[in-house]
């Protein structure tokens, strides 16, 4: 794809022909849901697929009609699409942590891949599932913070990241160069606008190498009839976002059209919903065209991380053990690319708060729901599918009953923490902050979250309903944060 150009409306609102397809999945999903309730294929492996960074919007799947992602939409055909997952923690650690022990804060007894250790699963780690630095761990091979009672075997990918030969850019700083030297690197403060060209087919990065390990491991697993759980994290698109030539050139950047901005987008946001990372502080706003690129190397990235994604699923289907297994993918958060002039992740706004999920698991239609799902919910989830026991101390949800029905409802909102709470409703977002700060969103009418109704007498009633919502969640999930004294403003 070449002279594409993706324009502000095009993602501020769902596509016509995406929306079509979907509705025609959830219409023939419906039609087959007396089928699905009959004797199904026991499940005996399940592959879960965690990409890093990646926003729910960039995908085809998901309504973007410029990035090409065909594997992850091919698996979004066969599976159960959920249009309104969300994440716990808005950066990488939290999160990770989150869904890997089912728990809204710190960790439980038992993690998921212990879980099934503890019921004659294998259970393999490739690649970054607990939190890794990226790039540290990447280059040094490093553990970061993984659990290891997680795992039967863990096997780390590495890479030279932004070190890696190519054409080098750093973005924020109008910086370009081959050169090796002086990149932006581990712990440096510009890292986050780092593209890197490569040339060849990429073989020599971590995601290519996570893909291949996951096959080494499916086969050997396959042939000595183990069931297992493995896990695979794919780095991209965290930054640097590096990639091979033939990504980036998909995307020409003169195409691309930066996020739609408002005048005084951020004058009802309270100093806490803005993100420590915006297009003034990072520099970028200097070089309008450099966010341009910034989408390409993102585009860039997620198009290289899908293609991983299409190897590994090949392989279970050259296997035929694809009527066995269970494949899941998502992501750990969100992602800034300038919306409200932020960047980057750790807020409680929609980009990164919502992640793509789809579960595509035998015995089960592809469908698609628009049923509210947190990302706790995957241990209960993959538990029951592979017929094991959930521990006591998980507070997630079992999902399987909308994979069967996808009107069917586990819960009424999803809830997200940094620096306070987002609570989404079908139609809302509500935010409160530790400063005791807030913010109200209609949904329906205003998606892209341009105007804070905190304030607006017409929804008192709305906001009200929004606060007792999420005082019930908090109760209900034994949380808590410390508390901020609320900044005085001058408005």
């Amino acid at each position: 794809m070449s002279n594409v150009t993706l324009c502000s409306q095009e993602r501020a609102m769902p596509q016509m022909k995406t929306v079509l397809v979907l509705a025609l999945m959830a219409v023939h999903a419906s039609l087959v849901l007396a089928e699905n309730s009959g004797t199904r294929p026991q499940i005996k492996n399940v592959v879960l697929i965690v990409s890093d960074d990646l926003k729910a919007s960039v995908l085809g799947c998901y309504g973007d009609l410029v990035c090409q992602t065909p594997h992850i939409d091919a698996l979004a055909r066969s599976g159960t699409v959920f249009q309104r997952a969300y994440c716990q923690g808005t950066w990488c650690a939290p999160s990770r942590q989150s869904f890997m022990h089912s728990r809204y804060q710190n960790g439980g007894e038992i993690n998921l891949g212990a879980n099934f250790q503890n019921q004659g699963f294998y259970s393999a780690r490739v690649g970054k599932i607990y939190h890794m630095r990226v790039p540290g761990d990447i280059i040094a091979g490093t553990n970061g913070l993984d659990i290891s009672s997680t795992w039967t075997e863990r096997f780390n990918s590495t890479g030279q990241e932004a070190h890696t030969p190519g054409d080098y850019a750093c973005l924020n700083l109008n910086i370009f160069t081959d050169d090796l030297a002086n990149r932006q690197s581990t712990k440096m403060p510009h890292r986050p606008y780092v593209t890197v060209v490569i040339d060849g087919d990429g073989a020599d990065q971590p995601d290519a190498k996570s893909a291949a390990k996951a096959i080494e491991i499916i086969n050997e697993k396959s042939a000595s009839d183990t069931p297992f759980f493995l896990a695979v994290g794919l780095v991209r698109p965290h930054y640097p976002m590096v990639a091979p030539k033939k990504y980036f050139d998909l995307y020409p950047w003169q195409d691309i059209q930066p996020p739609l901005q408002i005048p005084n987008d951020l004058a009802d946001i309270p100093p806490m919903g803005k993100a420590k990372s915006t297009s003034l502080k990072s520099g970028i706003a200097s070089f309008p065209d450099n966010q341009k690129r910034m989408w390409a190397g993102y585009y860039a990235s997620v198009s290289f991380m899908d293609d991983q994604v299409g190897k590994i699923i090949s392989e279970i289907d050259r296997l035929g053990i694809r009527d066995s297994t269970a494949i899941v993918f998502t992501s750990d958060h969100g992602y800034h690319l300038g919306e409200h002039d932020f960047w980057l992740k750790s807020n409680l706004h929609e980009e990164v708060t919502r992640v793509p999920l789809i579960i595509d698991a035998p015995g089960y239609r592809p469908s698609v729901t628009s049923s509210p799902v947190e990302l706790v919910d995957l241990y209960p989830t993959l538990s029951s599918l592979a017929a094991i026991k959930t521990p006591a101390d998980a507070q997630g949800t079992d999902l399987t009953p909308i994979l069967e029905d996808p009107s069917y409802r586990v819960r009424e909102t999803a809830l997200s923490i940094h620096n306070g709470y987002a609570l989404r409703g079908d139609a809302w977002t509500y935010i409160r902050y530790t400063d005791g700060s807030e913010e109200f969103y209609d949904m329906n009418s205003d998606p892209n979250q341009f105007q804070n109704l905190i304030h607006d007498p017409s929804v008192n009633e709305g906001v009200a309903e929004a606060r007792a919502a999420l005082d019930t969640r908090i109760q209900q999930s034994s949380l808590s944060l410390k508390q901020k004294k609320k900044k005085k403003t001058t408005d």
